[in-house]
This record gives structure tokens, C-alpha cells and sequence, in this order.
């Protein structure tokens, strides 16, 4: 039964890593999944506290997340019709030009959305490079913690 956790925590651990830089999958929730899966082994290699502190971390990577290009955007003077350009664009880079969609959908989205709020195109560029900034940011955190995670599953489980 063991082998069974070990290996789909393996796999919960890979696929999470993966969703860290596609934006569609949760990445650092998927990964702590496999950190508590793990855990529900006869060898427990990790304790509450340290579960409660990724738990908390995965949670609040999936509200930063969705937070931060938002923010990102406004931070560089953008309007709502930019944010939600951003979002689309997102959405639409994803599913019709992967995988070079998931970076330039946003800021071309928030960049036509500024342009549709009526300003000049240099005053659109700013909005949509913060878009762009944020969403880079945000890949870097989730696959940080990601990352971090990892590590001490393969420190726990293989190296003790």
C-alpha cells in the first residue's frame, strides 16, 4: 500500500510542478495533495505543523494567483476594461495559441482592452507590460513553492 502512495504522490508531485507554469492547473494545491497523500503512509514523514504551514502556503498561492496579474495590472495604471482584457486574453491565449498564448494573451488582451477604455497607445503599453509582470511574478511564486515542496518530499521519503 505503501508503494501505491508513494507512487501517485510521485505523480500528484509531477503533474503540480507542470500546473505551476500552465495556468489552468493549481499547481502548489496539487503538489501538497501529494505531500498529504504521502503522509497517510505507514511512515508519516512529515509532521502537522509542517503540513498546516504548506497547506496555508498552497491556499494562499491559489488567491495570490488569481490576485496578482489583477493588481499587476492596476499597479500600472490600468482600468477595469484592461483587467478584464487580461482575463480573456488569458483564456483565449491558452486554448488558441499554446504555449506562447498563455504569455502574450494577457498583455494583448489588457493592452486592447485599455485601448477600447480610450487611451492612446503608449498609455495602453503600461497596463498591459504590468498585466505581463504579474503574471510572470505569479508563475515564479507557484512554481517556487512548488519546487520547495518537492524537495522535501524527496527528502523525506527517499533520502531517510
Amino acid at each position: 500500500m505503501d508503494i501505491l502512495l508513494i507512487t501517485v504522490s510521485v505523480l500528484l508531485i509531477i503533474i503540480g510542478i507542470l500546473g505551476s507554469i500552465v495556468p489552468i492547473l493549481p499547481g502548489p494545491p496539487i503538489v501538497f495533495c501529494g505531500l498529504l497523500l504521502v503522509h497517510f503512509s505507514s511512515n508519516q514523514p512529515f509532521t502537522i505543523e509542517l503540513l498546516i504551514i504548506f497547506g496555508v502556503l498552497a491556499i494562499l498561492s491559489a488567491i495570490i494567483d488569481n490576485v496578482l496579474p489583477v493588481y499587476a495590472t492596476k499597479k500600472f495604471n490600468g482600468s477595469n476594461k484592461g483587467v478584464w482584457g487580461s482575463a480573456i486574453g488569458l483564456i483565449i491565449g491558452l486554448f488558441f495559441f499554446p504555449p506562447f498564448g498563455i504569455i502574450i494573451g494577457p498583455m494583448l488582451g489588457a493592452f486592447i482592452g485599455e485601448i477600447i477604455d480610450g487611451k492612446s497607445t503608449n498609455n495602453a503599453f503600461r497596463p498591459a507590460f504590468g498585466s505581463f509582470i504579474g503574471f510572470l511574478s505569479s508563475i515564479f511564486l507557484r512554481f517556487a513553492l512548488s519546487i520547495v515542496m518537492a524537495y522535501y518530499f524527496v527528502v523525506e521519503v527517499f533520502m531517510k
